[in-house]
Protein backbone atom coordinates (compact mmCIF):
# COMPACT_ATOMS: atom_id res chain seq x y z
CA UNK A 1 0.00 0.00 0.00
CA UNK A 2 1.19 3.22 -0.34
CA UNK A 3 -0.46 7.11 0.76
CA UNK A 4 -0.47 9.91 -1.65
CA UNK A 5 0.28 13.62 -0.27
CA UNK A 6 -3.20 14.35 0.77
CA UNK A 7 -3.36 11.15 3.03
CA UNK A 8 -5.12 8.70 1.05
CA UNK A 9 -3.84 5.06 0.83
CA UNK A 10 -3.90 2.94 -2.39
CA UNK A 11 -4.05 -1.14 -2.75
CA UNK A 12 -4.60 -3.99 -4.31
CA UNK A 13 -7.07 -7.18 -3.78
CA UNK A 14 -6.10 -9.94 -5.18
CA UNK A 15 -9.81 -10.99 -6.08
CA UNK A 16 -12.91 -9.12 -5.24
CA UNK A 17 -15.34 -12.09 -5.39
CA UNK A 18 -16.67 -10.57 -9.26
CA UNK A 19 -13.44 -10.72 -11.21
CA UNK A 20 -9.68 -10.76 -10.88
CA UNK A 21 -8.67 -8.09 -8.29
CA UNK A 22 -9.05 -4.41 -7.70
CA UNK A 23 -7.01 -1.10 -7.14
CA UNK A 24 -8.40 0.51 -4.73
CA UNK A 25 -8.20 4.03 -2.64
CA UNK A 26 -9.21 5.06 0.91
CA UNK A 27 -9.67 8.26 1.78
CA UNK A 28 -10.28 9.31 5.44
CA UNK A 29 -12.91 11.12 6.44
CA UNK A 30 -13.31 13.90 9.49
CA UNK A 31 -15.17 11.02 11.75
CA UNK A 32 -11.98 8.68 11.20
CA UNK A 33 -13.45 6.32 9.01
CA UNK A 34 -12.72 5.97 5.61
CA UNK A 35 -14.31 6.20 2.09
CA UNK A 36 -13.61 3.64 -0.24
CA UNK A 37 -13.12 3.94 -4.37
CA UNK A 38 -11.97 1.49 -6.45
CA UNK A 39 -9.82 2.78 -9.30
CA UNK A 40 -9.52 -0.31 -11.67
CA UNK A 41 -10.98 -4.01 -11.48
CA UNK A 42 -9.36 -6.30 -13.69
CA UNK A 43 -12.33 -8.56 -14.79
CA UNK A 44 -10.42 -10.79 -18.15
CA UNK A 45 -7.17 -12.40 -18.06
CA UNK A 46 -6.23 -11.05 -21.48
CA UNK A 47 -5.87 -7.91 -19.97
CA UNK A 48 -4.11 -8.80 -16.35
CA UNK A 49 -4.95 -10.32 -13.77
CA UNK A 50 -4.39 -10.53 -9.44
CA UNK A 51 -2.56 -8.05 -8.31
CA UNK A 52 -0.03 -9.19 -5.57
CA UNK A 53 2.49 -6.87 -5.32
CA UNK A 54 2.31 -3.12 -3.96
CA UNK A 55 1.55 -0.09 -5.97
CA UNK A 56 4.34 3.09 -6.53
CA UNK A 57 3.33 6.71 -7.57
CA UNK A 58 5.24 8.65 -10.27
CA UNK A 59 5.89 11.85 -9.79
CA UNK A 60 3.27 12.83 -12.11
CA UNK A 61 0.65 10.79 -9.89
CA UNK A 62 0.06 7.84 -12.10
CA UNK A 63 0.03 4.26 -10.18
CA UNK A 64 2.29 1.25 -11.30
CA UNK A 65 2.05 -2.05 -10.37
CA UNK A 66 2.28 -5.58 -11.15
CA UNK A 67 -0.59 -8.82 -11.96
CA UNK A 68 0.61 -12.47 -11.17
CA UNK A 69 -1.21 -13.25 -13.81
CA UNK A 70 -3.54 -11.88 -17.15
CA UNK A 71 -1.64 -10.79 -20.28
CA UNK A 72 -0.60 -13.03 -22.73
CA UNK A 73 2.18 -15.91 -22.97
CA UNK A 74 3.14 -19.31 -22.47
CA UNK A 75 0.84 -19.85 -19.13
CA UNK A 76 -2.89 -20.84 -19.38
CA UNK A 77 -3.71 -18.35 -17.65
CA UNK A 78 -1.32 -15.58 -18.79
CA UNK A 79 2.06 -15.08 -17.42
CA UNK A 80 2.04 -11.83 -15.47
CA UNK A 81 1.75 -8.02 -16.32
CA UNK A 82 3.54 -4.33 -15.33
CA UNK A 83 0.14 -1.92 -15.22
CA UNK A 84 -0.02 1.61 -15.03
CA UNK A 85 -3.28 3.15 -14.05
CA UNK A 86 -3.14 7.44 -15.37
CA UNK A 87 -5.88 9.58 -13.72
CA UNK A 88 -8.35 10.60 -16.74
CA UNK A 89 -10.15 13.78 -17.11
CA UNK A 90 -13.12 12.22 -15.72
CA UNK A 91 -12.15 11.66 -12.96
CA UNK A 92 -11.81 8.36 -13.03
CA UNK A 93 -8.49 6.06 -13.90
CA UNK A 94 -7.37 4.65 -17.18
CA UNK A 95 -5.09 1.39 -17.26
CA UNK A 96 -2.35 0.89 -19.56
CA UNK A 97 -0.67 -2.03 -19.79
CA UNK A 98 3.50 -1.59 -20.00
CA UNK A 99 4.97 -5.03 -20.14
CA UNK A 100 3.05 -8.97 -20.86
CA UNK A 101 4.98 -11.64 -19.20
CA UNK A 102 5.17 -14.53 -21.33
CA UNK A 103 8.11 -15.44 -23.13
CA UNK A 104 9.34 -17.36 -20.24
CA UNK A 105 12.65 -15.80 -20.94
CA UNK A 106 11.63 -12.60 -19.58
CA UNK A 107 9.78 -14.42 -16.55
CA UNK A 108 6.92 -15.20 -15.55
CA UNK A 109 4.12 -14.48 -12.21
CA UNK A 110 5.57 -11.03 -11.09
CA UNK A 111 4.50 -11.34 -7.37
CA UNK A 112 5.99 -8.36 -5.55
CA UNK A 113 5.67 -4.60 -6.11
CA UNK A 114 7.95 -2.35 -8.37
CA UNK A 115 10.42 0.58 -7.84
CA UNK A 116 12.14 3.32 -10.08
CA UNK A 117 15.46 4.61 -10.41
CA UNK A 118 16.08 8.30 -10.71
CA UNK A 119 15.75 8.09 -14.75
CA UNK A 120 12.56 6.30 -14.53
CA UNK A 121 13.09 2.88 -15.25
CA UNK A 122 10.89 0.69 -13.41
CA UNK A 123 12.22 -2.52 -11.26
CA UNK A 124 10.90 -5.84 -10.57
CA UNK A 125 11.49 -9.45 -10.25
CA UNK A 126 9.13 -12.57 -11.11
CA UNK A 127 9.01 -15.70 -9.64
CA UNK A 128 9.38 -17.98 -12.75
CA UNK A 129 11.03 -18.27 -15.77
CA UNK A 130 14.17 -17.06 -17.47
CA UNK A 131 17.05 -18.88 -18.30
CA UNK A 132 17.34 -21.16 -15.41
CA UNK A 133 13.20 -21.16 -14.62
CA UNK A 134 14.34 -19.57 -11.35
CA UNK A 135 12.49 -15.99 -12.05
CA UNK A 136 14.28 -12.94 -13.19
CA UNK A 137 15.03 -9.47 -12.45
CA UNK A 138 13.45 -7.20 -14.87
CA UNK A 139 13.94 -3.58 -15.87
CA UNK A 140 10.89 -1.40 -17.83
CA UNK A 141 12.25 1.67 -19.68
CA UNK A 142 9.81 4.73 -20.43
Amino acid sequence: MVFDAAGDLYGTTSSDGAGAGTVFELTPQANGKWTQKILDQFQNLADAAFPWGGLIFDAAGNLYGTTLQGGSGVCSLGCGTVFELTPNSRGGWTEIVLHNFGSGTDGIHPYDGLVFDASGNLYGTTSGGGASGGGTVFEITP
